[in-house]
C-alpha cells in the first residue's frame, strides 16, 4: 500500500525558511517522478514543484523560482522542499504527490496517482 507522509510545516515569519519532507513507502520510490502541490485558503490546487525519477530534471512554479528547491533522497525514500524567503502568499497546505510515470508534466493532474495528507505552512508576522 502506498503511503506519503509530509512533515516540516509550521508558522514562520516573512523572509523565513522551512524544509518540508515527504516520506514515501509502498512503491519503488526511485522509479517515479514526484511533486509538491499546495492549496491556499479558498483556492484550488496549485502545483509548486516537480522532480523526475532520476533527480536530474526539476520544474518550479514561476512565483517560487529562486526561492524553493526540490530534491529527493532515493536511499531514504524521501522527497524534500526547501523553502526560503517565504512570503505571506506562500501560506497553504502543502501536499506531496506521486506521479504515474518517471518523467512528469505538472499540468496533467490526472497523472498524480497518490497524495499525502498535507502539512500546513503559514507565513505571517
Amino acid at each position: 500500500e502506498v503511503h506519503l507522509v509530509e512533515s516540516g510545516g509550521g508558522l514562520v515569519q516573512p523572509g523565513g525558511s522551512l524544509r518540508l519532507s515527504c516520506a514515501a513507502s509502498g512503491f519503488t520510490f526511485s522509479s517515479y517522478a514526484m511533486l509538491w502541490v499546495r492549496q491556499a485558503p479558498g483556492k484550488g490546487l496549485e502545483w509548486v514543484s516537480g522532480i523526475d525519477n532520476s533527480g536530474s530534471y526539476t520544474i518550479y512554479l514561476d512565483s517560487v523560482k529562486g526561492r524553493f528547491n526540490i530534491s529527493r533522497d532515493d536511499a531514504k525514500n524521501t522527497l524534500y522542499l526547501q523553502m526560503d524567503s517565504l512570503k505571506p502568499e506562500d501560506t497553504a497546505v502543502y501536499y506531496c504527490a506521486k506521479y504515474r510515470f518517471m518523467m512528469l508534466n505538472p499540468g496533467e493532474m490526472s497523472n498524480y496517482d497518490y497524495w499525502g495528507q498535507g502539512t500546513q505552512v503559514t507565513v505571517s508576522s
